[in-house]
């Protein structure tokens, strides 16, 4: 098996496409087909589905994938091992749940970025669930998701506890939510929200729906910066994260609820497959900006 020929079609799988692939690596698009009817061939199987847009991967391909990426990982820590200036190189693939992304990246990148120059990071955002699946296949190194209290993350993975997050319900001053609120009164208001898989949103139904009480989504929207000039614009209640919040230019047309009997937060963490390797000490390093990231004290109640 040629290592250059593994090296194409796990490019094609992570970027959907021939042309995806050849700007990777660098090659003709021809020539990156070659390559993975090479392996095919050697293999004695199809590894990719030709009729599916993106390319993915068959049965087959999806184990190939996996194995050929901790192969690609194991000559990487060779490499790593014994180069005599002992500086880490290749890539670090990275996921980050969007809460955990609007919070405390950049003192983690920075950090990496200073620390590891020859290390090329690859993130990717997505919700809890997914990336915990994508680790585990060895899809990315790393990941930082937010589960829910009592959810434990799958035990074949090292778990880094990042500590218990909590974010701010917040809404403008003119759409009229009581002071003090409780979760009846705030289930009479709609809600500016994240994409369904937000493990706070998940927390925040779960409640209502154990109380019976009706939950409305008014807007659903990514953006964070979106979400909070949605909600200073009186179009529901919405909610935020100290850091978001501090960094906000809206927060000066919203004020905090204060609902004492309901303060939504998940667990945070950082998971990867061990060995870690000649990551290590990126990931490390990471955990540690994360952590230092996200100790963004909470703003008083209004």
């Amino acid at each position: 098996m040629n290592i250059h020929d593994l090296e194409a079609f796990i490019a094609v799988v992570e970027t959907g496409s021939i042309v995806g692939a050849s700007a990777r690596l660098n090659l003709t698009q021809p020539g990156v087909t070659r390559r993975i009817q090479n392996l095919e061939d050697g293999l004695a199987t199809a590894l990719l589905d030709r009729q599916s847009k993106p390319l993915k991967p068959t049965a087959s391909g999806r184990e190939a994938y996996e194995h050929g990426r901790r192969v690609l990982r194991s000559l990487e820590d060779l490499r790593a091992g014994v180069s005599p200036q002992g500086e880490v190189k290749g890539e670090f693939r990275l996921g980050i749940m969007p809460y955990l992304s609007d919070a405390a990246l950049a003192l983690p990148l920075d950090s990496l970025r200073a620390a590891f120059p020859q290390l090329t990071l690859r993130i990717s955002s997505g919700w809890s669930p997914r990336l915990v699946e994508q680790v585990a296949r060895s899809e990315l190194d790393a990941v930082a998701v937010c589960l829910a209290e009592g959810l434990a993350p799958p035990d074949e993975l090292v778990c880094d506890d990042l500590g218990v997050q909590s974010v701010l319900l917040v809404a403008s001053p003119g759409l009229g939510v009581p002071k003090p609120a409780d979760l009846a009164s705030l289930s009479r208001f709609p809600w500016v929200m994240n994409e369904n898989g937000c493990g706070f949103r998940a927390f925040i139904r779960q409640s209502f729906d154990a109380l019976r009480l009706p939950f409305q989504v008014g807007v659903e929207a990514l953006s964070v910066d979106l979400r909070m000039s949605l909600v200073a614009r009186g179009h529901g209640i919405g909610i935020v994260t100290p850091g978001a919040f501090a960094d906000s230019r809206w927060r000066d047309r919203v004020e905090v609820i204060d609902c004492p009997d309901f303060k939504p937060q998940v667990r945070a963490w950082l998971l990867h497959r061990p060995p870690a390797g000649r990551l290590s000490r990126p990931i490390a390093l990471f955990r540690d900006a994360l952590i230092e990231g996200l100790e963004v004290p909470m703003p008083l109640v209004s």
